[in-house]
């Protein structure tokens, strides 16, 4: 069980004085910077699997969904219908920032949608098998939608250089101090809906 006074480092880092908006637009510099994030899904026999895939934007300044391209003829599909409940997770390596999306995943073939998200580059994930019909294309069968929608989304925002980072480590491993040398910041579920409600109208 979760004990505040016990995980003094999460105490510290939390930060809950920006707006939801301010929150997304933070995530959403994350998202930008690393480009591809691990999409984890779970197998009927309850392992995880974890593969890394490139979302298409976001191309809304208050979206919270992740959307990606990708081959329904894959595992992954099977996973999801298995059980919708996934993980996307972002790491950029430069900053140590870093994000985490836990909610459910949407499988859809609407035409508008893939054609909105569809780029030339994502045919070279399907391949033209030469039989006039899965030609790799936005039109391929086997191409869909995942359209992830988050119920909680966590990140962490560096505030300090890699070396300022490692300073604060080092001070507060020998004072006996809490190291926080980022913010920890939470989209709750009701922010998600406010959002996802101003969004929609």
């Amino acid at each position: 069980m979760s004990n505040k006074e016990l995980d003094p480092y999460t105490a510290k880092a939390e930060k809950d004085n920006l707006t939801p908006q301010e929150k997304i637009e933070g995530l959403h510099a994350i998202v930008k910077n690393v480009k591809v994030g691990i999409l984890t899904t779970r197998s009927t026999d309850g392992h995880l699997h974890a593969r890394a895939m490139a979302p298409a934007g976001p191309v809304q300044p208050s979206q919270v969904t992740l959307v990606f391209i990708a081959n329904k003829a894959s595992h992954k599909f099977d996973e999801i219908q298995n059980d919708s409940h996934v993980n996307v997770s972002f790491y950029d390596e430069s900053t140590t920032n870093w994000a985490s999306y836990a909610g459910t995943a949407k499988v859809s073939q609407d035409k508008e949608k893939i054609a909105k998200h569809w780029s030339s580059a994502v045919s070279a994930w399907f391949g033209d098998l030469g039989d006039g019909v899965h030609k790799g294309d936005q039109n391929d069968p086997r191409v869909a939608i995942i359209e992830v929608i988050p119920e909680e989304i966590r990140y962490w925002v560096a505030t300090r250089s890699k070396i300022g980072q490692a300073v604060d480590v080092a001070v507060s491993a020998v004072t006996g101090k809490t190291a926080a040398p980022g913010d920890l910041r939470t989209i709750t579920m009701n922010e998600i809906q406010l959002v996802q409600g101003l969004t929609t109208k």
